[in-house]
């Protein structure tokens, strides 16, 4: 059996992300320790990095 699709045909076919993904992490003091809270945040371009 032939194969019909090539691995260049899969590739042209898949488009590239139009945001960026940003891993926050924030601190919170919880009595004596500090805890971390960590989240993924999807941004459109990656100046707007400093506004979070």
């Amino acid at each position: 059996m032939a194969k019909t699709q090539s691995f260049g045909d899969k590739a042209k076919g898949k488009k590239q992300a139009a945001f960026t993904n940003v891993k926050v992490i924030k601190t919170v003091k919880a009595g004596k320790s500090y805890k971390f809270h960590e989240k993924f945040v999807k941004l459109d371009d990656i100046n707007k990095v400093t506004t979070l």
